[in-house]
């Protein structure tokens, strides 16, 4: 009895050791794929022209230091396109510096004309500052209007006067460029470009009888995008006639609605469409060798955000393995029963495979052929008075 308890212990502990193995071989195969997949990602990342969310992957080497002074000209619109922490660093810098720098001078006149240490009987030119503290404390309440009353100005020393009016002037222009710059970059159009958003895939298949690529765009605000206009460039590396290699060659892509290609009426997602006809470029491509092409379709998204009126542009890009061959997107706009239409995002970006060409090249030529077939079973007319007569081609008709 206790040998078949040592038994059974034994195995049920051999049982919890392989379970314990299992788990934790899944934990490190999860973790391996997690960190592979970071990886590609990464590396996917940096081979981008234009990432998903619309950035440029693009750095400048070897410029000229007197082109830096380019910035420092046009410093409004260097101000502007600054990091948010940048404008709280200049936004505090501004103000704390120049209270400080105005109590300097505030100071170095009170000291200068005796006030810190003043007996009796002595004509002061500011009342009641009697240090560096103080003085900063009178230069804050200057620039700002805040006017306690403790501190004030005598009148009787015209530098004095002068300094108050300077400092006048540059708290107001430093209020007018600081309060100007945060609503400018609050207002940027930049941000109402982050509610739109474009599908994660791009995918190939027929529509209408014809093999399109297809993307699908949609405005996450009730507000209208005016004058919105779609576009696409496929940017990848070609051979010039030369026989040199063009970095970045640029090729336009033409993206169109059911209802046209201007002025889109963006209530709604859209599923935008290219043609791969006989010019586009995906027409030498196939379902096995699209995989293997170096390109990146990067597309456009132009508007006017209907309560801003500011112009804004949307972009985003597609690399070959994120263009899926066979699928087609998923319904996502349907009716309530209250007579709203309603729009489900959770098969925004999800595709179904569908019944597709296997190469551009071979379904453009089959219906190019079979076109050229039909129009020639088409000419001519019966004549239903013509009659078929049998000729035996023993007789020489050429006798005279």
């Amino acid at each position: 009895m206790h040998g078949e308890l040592t038994a059974a212990s034994r195995c049920s502990s051999t049982a919890a050791n392989l379970g314990v193995l299992c788990v934790s071989w899944g934990m490190l195969q999860f973790i391996q794929k997690h960190i592979h997949d970071h990886i590609v990602e990464r590396r996917i990342r940096r081979t981008r022209l234009v990432t998903k969310d619309g950035h440029c992957n693009i750095e400048f080497g070897n410029v000229y230091h007197h082109s830096h002074f380019a910035y420092l000209m046009d410093f409004w619109t260097t101000f502007v396109e600054i990091r948010w922490r940048f404008v709280i660093l200049s936004f505090v810098t501004a103000f704390t510096g120049s209270w400080f720098v105005f109590g300097l001078l505030w100071y170095s006149i009170a000291k200068s004309n005796g006030d810190l240490e003043a007996p009796d009987g002595h004509t002061k030119c500011i009342d009641n500052i009697h240090g560096l503290t103080t003085a900063f404390l009178y230069s804050l309440e200057t620039q700002t209007t805040i006017g306690y009353g403790g501190r004030a100005l005598t009148g009787h020393c015209a530098g004095t006067v002068a300094l108050l009016v300077i400092q006048s002037l540059i708290g107001a222009i430093i209020n007018c460029f600081m309060c100007g710059l945060i609503l400018a970059k609050i207002s940027l159009p930049k941000k109402r470009a982050k509610t739109i958003t474009f599908s994660n895939t791009a995918v190939i298949c027929l529509k209408k009888g014809s093999l399109c690529l297809q993307i699908r765009v949609a405005n996450l605000r009730k507000t209208l995008l005016i004058g919105s206009q779609i576009y696409g460039k496929l940017l990848r590396t070609t051979i010039s006639t030369d026989g040199e290699p063009i970095i970045l060659d640029q090729v336009n892509i033409e993206f169109l609605v059911d209802a046209g290609k201007d002025n889109l009426f963006f209530v709604c997602p859209l599923t935008l469409y290219h043609v791969i006809d006989n010019s586009s470029p995906f027409a030498e491509m196939a379902a096995d060798t699209i995989q293997h092409q170096e390109f990146e379709l990067v597309v456009f998204l132009d508007g006017v955000a209907e309560s801003t009126s500011s112009s804004c542009q949307v972009r985003t890009s597609f690399i070959p393995q994120e263009i899926q061959w066979g699928y087609s997107f998923l319904p996502i706009i349907s009716r309530t029963k209250g007579g709203k239409y309603r729009v489900d995002f959770s098969n925004f970006s999800k595709t179904v495979p569908v019944v597709t060409p296997h190469c551009a090249c071979c379904y453009l030529n089959q219906r190019n052929s079979n076109l050229i077939l039909h129009q020639h079973s088409r000419q001519g007319i019966d004549n239903p008075g013509f009659e078929v007569i049998a000729i035996d081609d023993s007789i020489d008709n050429t006798q005279m």
